[in-house]
């Protein structure tokens, strides 16, 4: 497998909200990035671990290379 086939995560910095974590994990998993966004928001309104989940992921997912 060459290094251009292998899929990596990273944050979306054109569609972005906020950091752009959302949009590279809904690219990443093929999935809708509204959709990723509503999850978190629950998350971070239900089990108050949404918000430092996603600083963490906004620090370590490396943003995408145009």
């Amino acid at each position: 497998m060459t290094t251009s086939n292998i899929k990596r995560l990273t944050r979306s910095p054109k569609d972005r909200v906020l950091g752009g974590v959302c949009a590279g994990i809904g690219n990443y998993f093929n999935v809708d990035p509204v959709l990723i966004r509503v999850v978190w928001a629950v998350g971070f309104f239900a089990a108050g671990i949404g918000f430092l989940a996603y600083l963490i992921a906004w620090i370590i997912i490396p943003e995408e290379k145009i």
